[in-house]
């Protein structure tokens, strides 16, 4: 355990020197700061006002920038040192091959997750700080949701980051990976089930599979319970999971596909020609 602290932390001083890291921070960071710019803390969608608003609007685009940041910085992580000529050396060291993966993933996950959540708390004081009332349980619920979704894609990029032999190829694999999930939240996923004709509950199924789609249908469900912006889709959901139901799903599922990812990786870390 104490080598695995080590390697994580090493992993954290690592990244907080990198330029990468830097602009992660500045990107979330400055995103809170343009949306208190244009007013979007005291502006009222479906009677959400104030800091609701903004946690609203920060984690619809936090969807769709966070995934490619947490994969592309990640799949560096293995094939970048063996690319760069350290692996031998690291794994030289007096510490077991779990100790220095695991360590590896832990240290990346405080440092691509930690960034995000100082960007919403600084949000949330600020706000408290002018009088705006703070939506505590959106706050810890949203918070929630975007720990699940970092872990799931940072053991999605670990396991990228073993299997690739350098880190271009780590990198397109990324890409391609993050690109897929994105066109398959409503693009594609709609013209195949409308030209196969698939069962209701098939078609929903195939999509609840996707940790993005899960993501965006768990941050909807805090302002719009029934669903209502999904249409007919909503009453499979709703009736095989219920409210309670599904934000559970939304939390578990990803953190099990991370988990179950990044055990994969090391599964075949294990077993790989290391040097």
């Amino acid at each position: 355990m104490k080598h695995l602290w080590l390697t994580a932390w090493a992993d954290i001083i690592e990244s907080l020197r990198a330029r990468w890291f830097m602009v992660y921070a500045m990107v979330f960071g400055g995103l809170v700061v343009v949306l208190f710019a244009f007013g979007l803390a005291e502006s009222r969608i479906m009677g959400f006002t104030g800091l609701s608003r903004l946690l609203i609007t920060y984690i619809q685009l936090s969807m769709a920038m966070l995934p490619i940041f947490v994969l592309i910085t990640t799949v560096r992580s293995v094939a970048g040192d063996r690319e760069a000529g350290v692996f031998e050396y690291l794994l030289s060291l007096p510490i077991s091959l779990g100790a220095w993966f695991w360590g590896r993933f832990l240290g990346r996950f405080l440092v691509v997750f930690l960034p995000v959540l100082l960007a919403m708390l600084g949000a949330t004081a600020w706000g408290t700080f002018k009088g705006v009332e703070a939506p505590w349980e959106m706050l810890v619920y949203y918070s929630g949701l975007l720990m699940s979704l970092t872990w799931c894609f940072l053991g999605i990029g670990m396991l990228i980051s073993t299997l690739a032999r350098s880190s271009d190829v780590a990198q397109g694999a990324a890409f391609v990976v993050w690109l897929t999930l994105l066109l398959f939240l409503d693009l594609i996923l709609l013209g195949v089930l409308i030209q196969e004709r698939l069962p209701p509950e098939t078609a929903v199924a195939i999509a609840l599979a996707n940790p993005m789609q899960v993501f965006r249908t768990a941050t909807m469900m805090l302002f719009d319970p029934q669903l209502v912006l999904l249409g007919p889709t909503a009453y499979v959901i709703l009736d095989n999971f219920g409210e309670a139901g599904y934000i559970a799903y939304a939390m578990i599922y990803p953190m099990l596909l991370g988990t179950l990812s990044a055990g994969m990786g090391f599964f075949f870390f294990k077993r790989s020609d290391l040097p």
